[in-house]
């Protein structure tokens, strides 16, 4: 065989579906991340050196850096919000949901200046929310129970982890967000005002793997579940451990690091078995249908997410793997 002919036939083998996914799956499995409780068992599985050589987390402030990385096709996976799923879905980047980090039920909320006491003080108020992440859901869900409309307030488009700087500056009255950015306002005189309690079942914390990419990844992507659950399984035995370590790299003391889980659930292998229900008959199926009608309501979405392929619960650790 000519050395010209032998060369073109390798170029046209390197190009096939095949060898493109085994080169793909030399790199590190690239997870956008940004600092929030239900997401801090992976850092703790980073730091206790639990998650695999092939997986890489990239750390940003914020949800939208990750989903910018998405859409630019930077990295393989984040961690996001259900309708920050659908949000990004809808752009044009097909994502398949392999793992719930956690539902929350308290740890979104809205801080207020104290001399706002009830939710009819709000009118005319100036509210920080970051614009296309899950404060966006917490804001209509505010203003619905107000009885308000946007038009109502003044609405600013200010991500968690600027409002501290906006607070202390005295441009907003409230902050919408999560820890530690909730418990750093609380000790500038902000309170809780009102949290994902009066709405459950609505937003989940996942983690969203670009789908395309599901096949040549699987052995780093279950290797990162395993980790995930396996630092989990450390913060439930070990806790105070767990939470000294994470409150330390907040900047926050133990008690307003313990405070900032009392507004999660945050399931086990057993627990995401039910939330990805292929069935869609429970789990986050139907709190992705009920985000449609809001995020159409509201503008974030155009057309409705028909939902196909959304959740892939074959990933998930099984036989005591995540022990």
């Amino acid at each position: 065989m000519l050395r010209r002919d032998f060369l073109l036939r390798l170029a046209a083998l390197a190009a096939s579906p095949a060898v493109a996914g085994a080169c793909a799956s030399d790199k590190p499995l690239t997870v956008g991340i940004h600092p929030w409780p239900g997401y801090e068992p992976l850092y703790l599985a980073r730091a206790f050196g639990w998650l695999a050589d092939g997986v890489q987390l990239r750390e940003g402030h914020a949800a939208g850096a990750s989903v910018a990385a998405l859409q630019a096709g930077e990295i393989d996976a984040a961690a996001l919000t259900l309708d920050e799923v659908l949000a990004v879905r809808a752009s044009g980047v097909a994502l398949t949901v392999v793992l719930v980090f956690d539902s929350s039920v308290g740890a979104d909320m809205v801080m207020a200046r104290p001399s706002i006491r009830t939710l009819a003080d709000i009118a005319g108020r100036r509210i920080a929310v970051e614009r296309g992440a899950v404060g966006e859901v917490v804001l209509q869900k505010l203003l619905e129970a107000a009885g308000l409309e946007e038009a109502d307030v003044t609405v600013l488009d200010i991500a968690p982890d600027r409002q501290l700087d906006a607070w202390r500056a005295g441009e907003v009255d409230l902050a919408i967000g999560y820890e530690p950015t909730s418990s750093l306002l609380g000790r500038e005189g902000a309170r809780r005002l009102f949290d994902s309690r009066q709405f459950p079942g609505v937003i989940f914390d996942v983690l969203a793997v670009r789908s395309e990419r599901l096949s040549s990844r699987r052995d780093a992507i279950e290797a990162l579940l395993v980790g995930h659950f396996r630092a989990l399984a450390h913060l439930r035995v070990n806790r105070e451990d767990a939470l000294r370590r994470i409150a330390a790299w907040r900047g926050l003391s133990f008690d307003e690091m313990e405070r900032s889980f009392a507004g999660l659930n945050l399931p086990d292998a057993a627990g995401n078995l039910s939330f990805l229900d292929m069935t869609g008959a429970r789990g986050i199926l139907p709190a992705a249908r009920a985000l449609n009608v809001l995020m159409l309501r509201t503008g974030r979405l155009k057309v409705a997410d028909e939902l196909s392929g959304l959740i892939d619960p074959s990933f998930l650790p099984r036989n005591g793997e995540a022990q």
